[in-house]
């Protein structure tokens, strides 16, 4: 797809943001801690050696970790979000050729624009560009499997790339991580960084996935679920999908690197 149908693209999928609910200006909802996956959690291995032991210690935010250092706009390159094209050396990457596009909203429904989002992901068999990935399918030349973008005026952000396959890991003797890709959230400052993973609906991995099972609530588990989004898609090119990103309150995403976010 070029970039005056990624464009046209763009346009389909804007929409106004939900209007702000009455009397609730300058709240903060609560958070439902109940869907946090534990820390410990012996059915995904890793967590085991890794979880802590005592009580976490609740810290104030100081003001370098609100305020800076920040990212200049005129830092992203203009095939950042096209995982298609921007490491490509010899041809197209091996693999469906997919959209992914949503909004970033604060807990009242509102657009966060000119927000930072990375992603990053395996190729389409599987296997990451990384020289500790030892996973016996092979690197796709023209696929660096890492991009960026910033969110538009009203919230919304877009990306081409191919579907990342599924891939075996150690934590039992046949486990399988779903198809899925890396999301970083930006603030205004490095210290105000949130991470997540999409997933693909349909996928039959994410019920037996030891990492998805340590979350405790089913509606969590389908916020990290992108639906297949026909509406959005390049006729005859490139199938989308649509993952909204909320970063508090009750109905937000779940964030990978810190669980007091949500």
């Amino acid at each position: 797809m070029n970039e005056l149908a990624l464009g046209a693209f763009r346009d389909r999928t804007n929409q106004a943001p939900p209007a702000r609910p009455s009397g609730e200006a300058g709240s903060l909802f609560q958070r439902d801690r109940s869907v946090q996956p534990p820390a410990y959690a012996p059915g995904y291995k890793t967590s085991v050696l890794r979880s802590p032991r005592n009580a976490l210690l609740s810290l104030e935010s100081s003001l370098s970790e609100l305020t800076g250092p920040v990212f200049g706009h005129n830092e992203i390159g203009p095939l950042d979000n096209d995982l298609i094209r921007n490491y490509a050396k010899t041809g197209d990457p091996i693999g469906e050729r997919i959209i992914v596009h949503g909004r970033v909203l604060d807990e009242s429904g509102r657009a966060v624009p000119g927000a930072l989002v990375e992603f990053w992901q395996a190729n389409a068999g599987g296997r990451y560009r990384h020289k500790k990935d030892t996973y016996l399918a092979p690197i796709d030349p023209n696929f660096g499997g890492c991009g960026r973008t910033l969110t538009l005026e009203d919230g919304s952000y877009a990306f081409r790339t191919v579907k990342p396959g599924p891939y075996p890991w150690r934590n039992y003797v046949n486990s399988w991580r779903p198809a899925h890709i890396h999301l970083s959230i930006f603030g205004t400052s490095f210290g105000q960084r949130l991470i997540t993973q999409m997933y693909f609906e349909g996928d039959p991995l994410i019920r037996i996935c030891p990492i998805v099972n340590t979350i405790p609530d089913q509606d969590a588990i389908d916020r990290l679920i992108a639906p297949l989004d026909l509406n959005a898609s390049a006729p005859l090119d490139t199938l989308a999908y649509r993952f909204d990103i909320v970063l508090r309150g009750q109905r937000s995403t779940l964030f990978e690197n810190r669980k007091e976010g949500n």
